[in-house]
């Protein structure tokens, strides 16, 4: 009898895991299964054979190449590079004909790919996952989840050599594939999410202040907006867990009224491309005026230029030192798993899943104090130095994270 790899066994517990918790796959139902690169063919493979299990209808297996949007961002017109084909805005639209379930396998395969790419190049092209996709999956019409697909280029770009064996056993506790019945453990994981989430929302906080380590950012959260975790369901009442691995609770702040200067805690892999490091941020009256930082600030600029509410918060998500990305003390350059090391917030696109009674006009949201935007960017400002206060309605301040540490009851 063959041994088997540590990786072949964590393989097959995240496709079970994902299928039967990421997004529940109903018998008879149709499943899509996108991997970043065809490194991820072994994870994508082992999705399609546990829904298949689960009864599904049929798995479409694709792929994404990154060398070949490197190749039109280097070389097509720049009045093209917006430009999402048909066919591909199809899919979307059929898998919410279909109520379809939608697997993300994520990860960079290609580091540094696009570091000779002009920002305004790289801001302007939305593929593989367009707004299109995002709107459906944010109005509930879409089972989806993402989650990270170690592989040999992706341990490069995470660790510095192709040890896809090392990266698998970094990620196995984060996951929570190293309990013995992965999905009980995460049961148990989104029971504590929701009971933090339900706590916020009882406290119902005017706004949250962050202090301390060079950051002292104030924001308005918005009137009823719900705080949530990753834990959702479809329109159709399928439930979905969409980020794999997941440590917070977040909510839509007031687009509005956000004043202060923050530092971004981590590095980020900007969600359109390019890498910054070192970034520290300025916001007044609620939109973001100066960016610095060591590396890479022109990204950001770039993106913040994408629309009019690239520049404004459309999240706010608090997470504390007990989680296992934090506790792991690694950096692994993917926003998907960095976001859940610490506190962060998202410039762009807020949750219209956040609001009760939101009118469907987008204008309309928009004043409400609900961000609209294309892009939607992760950037990562809590820890150790960084207290979380959250504001009552006269102002006063009452402790939520102190220390890394939860202190709300």
């Amino acid at each position: 009898m063959g041994v088997v790899s540590v990786s072949s066994d964590l393989t097959r517990r995240l496709a079970k895991l994902v299928v039967s918790v990421g997004v529940s796959v109903q018998p008879g139902q149709d499943v899509v299964v996108l991997g970043w690169d065809v490194e991820h063919a072994p994870i994508v493979r082992a999705v399609a054979e546990q829904a298949y299990l689960r009864g599904a209808r049929y798995v479409s297996a694709l792929y994404w190449d990154a060398p070949v949007k490197h190749a039109r961002l280097e070389h097509a017109p720049a009045e093209s590079l917006g430009f999402v084909p048909d066919w591909w805005e199809a899919t979307t639209a059929e898998c919410i004909a279909r109520q379809s379930a939608v697997v993300f396998v994520h990860g960079f395969a290609h580091p540094r790919l696009f570091d000779d790419i002009a920002p305004q190049r790289m801001a302007r092209d939305v593929m593989p996952i367009t707004p299109a996709f995002w709107q459906a999956a944010d109005r509930g019409e879409i089972a989806w989840t993402v989650v990270p697909g170690p592989s040999p280029g992706v341990a490069r770009g995470m660790l510095g050599e192709p040890d896809t064996e090392r990266l698998w056993e970094l990620l196995a506790p984060i996951l929570r594939l190293d309990a013995p019945d992965p999905e009980l453990a995460w049961r148990q994981h989104l029971a504590r999410l929701r009971a933090r989430a339900a706590l916020l929302d009882e406290r119902a906080f005017a706004g949250l202040r962050f202090r301390g380590g060079g950051t002292d950012l104030t924001m308005r959260l918005l009137p009823g907006a719900r705080w949530l975790t990753v834990e959702s369901r479809t329109n159709w009442g399928s439930s979905v867990v969409f980020n794999m691995p997941s440590e917070e609770v977040f909510t839509t702040p007031d687009h509005r009224y956000t004043d202060g200067v923050v530092r971004v805690t981590r590095p980020l892999q900007l969600s359109r491309g390019g890498r910054t490091e070192g970034l520290v941020l300025r916001f007044a009256a609620g939109r973001i005026v100066e960016v610095d930082a060591d590396r890479g600030a022109e990204f950001v600029r770039a993106q913040l230029e994408v629309d009019a509410g690239a520049a404004r918060l459309g999240e706010v998500a608090l997470v504390d030192g007990s989680s296992p990305v934090g506790q792991s003390g690694m950096v692994f350059g993917d926003g998907l798993i960095d976001e859940n090391a610490t506190s962060h917030i998202a410039w762009g696109d807020g949750f219209i899943s956040a609001m009760a009674d939101l009118p469907p006009d987008r204008d309309a949201q928009i004043a409400r104090g609900l961000n609209r935007s294309d892009i939607h960017q992760d950037a990562m400002i809590g820890g150790p130095d960084v207290d979380v206060l959250g504001l009552d309605d006269r102002g006063a301040e009452v402790p939520v994270i102190v220390d890394d540490r939860w202190v709300l009851t």
